[in-house]
């Protein structure tokens, strides 16, 4: 092997395969649209504690998909020995929201077309997905399910108590009752008829009311 030889190696004919150009774009791209996926993830999260480092992920996912995928696209013998070798990468970080599904495909699936060079689908289709999340995600409505959790002192004050839940909400079921000497607890679910929960500041005052504690089940955390 000459000289010459050694430039002349398929190796080094893959580095003009793609040109500087197209690389800068497409990661550029990939950039701007994984910073639209961080933040719309960060303005829709409703989870327990927010991560910063999982919203740097889907930026760093999106870019990290679109350098495959360019690579794979310019050599046929290297797509399928990629396949090979990623098949052996095994993830084990547990996905705590299933929303999160959402966001990690959302990546990868437009890291995949910014590379396949479907610029408009890439950048249309990730605001259309981004407006839909944004307004179904933050939707707040009141027909969401509440567990109110209400401590009297005795039966009749707890009659007192139903009644009154009866006329301040749209559906109300008793799911547990629990009597001792001088406390009856009552876990009621509760369908309010609007978003307001003054009722329960009312009902925590009546007489014969030790405590009353409205919370929400429906998989939203409250705080």
């Amino acid at each position: 092997m000459t000289f010459n030889d050694i430039f002349k190696s398929s190796f080094l004919n893959n580095v003009t395969s793609i040109s500087l150009f197209d690389m800068t774009l497409a990661l550029l791209l990939a950039f701007g649209v994984g910073m639209f996926i961080f933040l719309v993830y960060k303005k829709t999260f409703a989870g327990v504690m927010y991560s910063s480092g999982f919203g740097v992920t889907l930026i760093a996912l999106t870019m990290i998909t679109t350098l495959v995928i360019l690579a794979v696209t310019s050599n046929i013998v290297l797509s399928l020995g990629m396949v090979g070798a990623l098949s052996i990468v095994r993830f084990r970080t547990a996905i705590k929201e299933p929303l999160d599904i959402a966001f990690l495909f959302w990546s990868i699936a437009a890291g995949i077309v910014l590379a396949a060079g479907l610029i408009p689908l890439a950048v249309i289709g990730s605001l259309l997905i981004g407006i839909i999340l944004l307004i179904f995600v933050n939707r707040k409505t009141h027909v969401n399910p509440y567990i109110a959790v209400i401590s009297c002192t005795d039966h009749a004050s707890e009659l007192r108590v139903r009644e009154y839940l009866e006329q301040q909400v749209r559906r109300l079921v008793v799911k547990s009752k629990t009597v001792q000497k001088g406390v009856v607890e009552l876990n009621v679910e509760i369908r309010l008829k609007d978003d307001s929960t003054d009722f329960i500041n009312i009902l925590a005052d009546m007489e014969g009311v030790n405590s009353a504690v409205l919370v929400s089940y429906n998989g939203d955390y409250m705080g």
